[in-house]
C-alpha cells in the first residue's frame, strides 16, 4: 500500500497547467475533487506551448507524441476521449535517419514494413535481427510498465516483484548500446535504437538497456503528430478540465504557499489567495522546493540532462529530403555524448533532429511557406557555457547551425528564411528549468525509479509533485503519467486506468 496525503482532500490547488498539472487536474476532477489550476502564462501548455512568429504557429516544447492511449487516460477518467477532441495524424515514416555517408532510412513502426526497410538498407541479416530486437523491445515494456513506470514507490524495496526478475532476465540491467548489438552490427542502425538515451541525459555505452523502453515508444509504438500542432494536445486537456469543472487561472503565478505546521494551507499568486486541502506542484524542481520552503537530502547532488538549442525557423521553401521528424547523424558518435555529458564543450560534429511540422498540418505557416525546427543538444550550463556565456555564443551558435545545415543539404537556408526564434541554455535558464535544460535530472540508476526525487516531500504532508523531475521521468508519456501518480497520492487510487466517469457537468444533471 503505498503512502498517501492524509485527511481531507476535497480541494486540490493544481500548480501549473503543462502536461503534468492538467493531466493531475483531470485525474482529480474524475475523482470528485474540486481542483483550482494556476498558471503563469496566459494559455496552458508549461513546455509544450504556442508562439505566433510572423503568421507562423510554433510548438515551443515536445514534437513528438508517442503512446496516444497514455494521452487518452486523463481525458477517460473524466468520461472524455482524445480522440475526440485531437485529431491525431500517424506519421509514416516516424523519422528518417540520414547518415554522414549518405545513406539514407526511413523508420517504420509496423513491422513488415521495418523489416522490409532495413533489409534494403543493410540487409536480410540485419532484418532478422530487427525483428528479434523488436520482440525483445516488446517484452521489455511489458516488464517494466506496471510495475516500474506507471507505479508510485515509497522506498527501494517496491521494486522487488516478480517483474524485476523478468527485467533483469531480459538484460535490463546491462548496458543499452551493448545490448542493441546483441541484434544489430550495423553501426548505423544501432544508433537508430539507441540515440533516445540522450533523453535521459546518458550516453549509449553507459546507460541501463532498461531505456530501450524509450526506443519501444518511439519505434514500435507509433508516433502521431496532432493537427494543430503539439500545442494542440495540452490545449484539450484545457478544455476537457474546464468542462469536466476545473477553475483554470491563467496568468496567475504561485508566489508562495501558506502552511500550518505540515500542512499546506492555501496558495497565494499574485492576485489571489486560495484556500486548499491539497496542492500539486509541477513547476521544475527548483522552483517546487522553492515553494516549498525545502528540498529533500540526496546523499549526491543531482545530476541534470544535457540541454539544446532550438533554432525555429520559418521558411519560404523547404527542402523535399526532410520527413516530418529527420535525424541527421554526424559522422562521430561517442565523442559527441562525452562532449554532450563529460567535457561539456558543443558538439564538433553536430547530430540533430530537424522536424517540418507542416509537412503534416500545412496550416500552421501563411500559404507556401514552411516551418522548421531545428534541435541541437548541447551540454547543460552545469558542465557548459554558463546561462550568461550564451548571450555572445548563441548569434556565433546559430550561423554556424545554419552553415551545417547547408554541408547537409538544406542549401539556401539561410536566404529562405522569413522568421525566426532562437532558444539556448539561457532560455531555459531564464523560465527556471535548473541547468539551463528542459530535460530535468538525468535518468542515471541513482536516479531512477525509488531513486529518482519522489513526487512526496518530506516534512509536507499534503503536497505532491508532478513533472518531469520526479516520477516517473523525462518525455510526454512520462510526464503525463507523473500527473496521475500526483493524483493517486490524493485520491488513494491506483494511478492506473479505469473506466470512464461521467463528466461533471452530466452526472449533476
Amino acid at each position: 500500500m503505498t503512502r498517501t496525503v492524509p485527511g481531507r482532500t476535497d480541494h486540490v490547488v493544481v500548480v501549473g497547467a503543462g502536461l503534468a498539472g492538467l493531466s493531475a487536474a483531470l485525474h482529480l476532477l474524475g475523482a470528485g475533487r474540486r481542483v483550482t489550476v494556476v498558471e503563469r502564462d496566459p494559455l496552458p501548455g508549461g513546455r509544450a506551448g504556442r508562439m505566433e512568429l510572423g503568421g507562423y504557429r510554433i510548438d515551443t516544447g515536445p514534437t513528438v507524441l508517442t503512446m496516444p492511449d497514455l494521452a487518452d487516460e486523463p481525458f477517460a477518467a473524466v468520461g472524455d476521449s482524445l480522440r475526440g477532441r485531437v485529431d491525431l495524424v500517424p506519421l509514416h515514416p516516424a523519422y528518417r535517419a540520414r547518415f554522414a555517408d549518405g545513406s539514407s532510412l526511413d523508420v517504420h513502426t509496423g513491422a513488415e514494413a521495418m523489416a522490409a526497410e532495413v533489409e534494403r538498407f543493410a540487409g536480410a541479416r540485419e532484418a532478422g535481427g530487427y525483428l528479434r530486437l523488436r520482440g525483445w523491445l516488446e517484452r521489455l515494456h511489458r516488464a517494466q510498465m506496471r510495475r516500474f513506470i506507471d507505479a508510485n514507490f515509497d522506498s527501494p524495496l517496491g521494486l522487488l516483484c516478480a517483474d524485476l526478475a523478468r527485467l533483469a532476465a531480459l538484460g535490463g540491467f546491462g548496458r543499452l548500446d551493448a545490448r542493441i548489438g546483441r541484434f544489430l552490427r550495423d553501426e548505423r542502425l544501432r544508433r537508430v535504437f539507441s540515440f533516445q538515451a540522450l533523453y535521459a541525459g546518458v550516453p549509449p555505452a553507459r546507460a541501463l538497456a532498461a531505456y530501450a523502453v524509450i526506443a519501444y515508444m518511439d519505434t514500435v509504438a507509433g508516433v502521431y503528430f496532432p493537427r494543430g500542432g503539439m500545442h494542440a494536445l495540452p490545449r484539450a486537456m484545457a478544455d476537457a478540465a474546464a468542462d469536466a469543472g476545473a477553475e483554470l487561472r491563467f496568468g496567475h503565478e504561485a508566489t508562495r504557499l501558506e502552511r500550518s505546521g505540515g500542512q499546506v494551507t492555501a496558495v497565494v499568486t499574485g492576485q489571489d489567495r486560495i484556500p486548499c486541502d491539497a496542492v500539486v506542484l509541477t513547476p521544475d524542481l527548483p522552483v517546487a522546493y522553492g515553494l516549498l520552503g525545502r528540498a529533500p537530502r540526496r546523499p549526491a547532488r543531482l545530476r541534470h540532462s544535457p540541454s539544446a538549442v532550438v533554432l525555429h525557423l520559418g521558411t519560404d521553401r523547404t527542402w523535399p529530403h526532410l520527413a516530418h521528424h529527420t535525424l541527421s547523424f554526424g559522422a562521430a558518435w561517442r565523442t559527441t555524448f562525452d562532449e554532450l555529458t563529460r567535457t561539456g564543450r558543443l558538439m564538433s560534429d553536430p547530430s540533430l533532429l530537424i522536424t517540418r511540422p507542416t509537412a503534416t498540418d500545412p496550416s500552421l505557416a501563411p500559404p507556401g511557406r514552411h516551418l522548421h525546427y531545428v534541435l541541437a543538444p548541447c551540454p547543460n550550463t552545469d558542465i557548459g557555457p554558463g546561462a550568461a556565456a550564451w548571450t555572445d555564443l548563441a548569434p556565433r551558435y546559430r550561423d554556424e547551425l545554419l552553415r551545417e545545415l547547408e554541408r547537409r543539404g538544406l542549401d539556401g537556408i539561410g536566404s529562405a528564411i522569413e522568421a525566426e526564434c532562437l532558444v539556448t541554455p539561457a532560455t531555459w535558464h531564464a523560465q527556471g528549468h535548473a541547468a539551463g535544460t528542459p530535460f530535468s535530472a538525468a535518468h542515471t540508476f541513482a536516479q531512477t525509479g525509488p531513486f529518482r526525487p519522489r513526487n512526496l516531500v518530506r516534512g509536507t504532508e499534503n503536497a505532491v509533485l508532478a513533472g518531469c523531475g520526479t516520477t516517473p521521468g523525462v518525455g510526454v508519456p512520462t510526464v503525463l503519467l507523473s500527473g496521475k501518480l500526483a493524483a493517486a497520492r490524493i485520491t488513494g487510487g491506483p494511478g492506473r486506468s479505469r473506466a470512464p466517469l461521467p463528466r461533471a457537468q452530466e452526472a449533476s444533471a
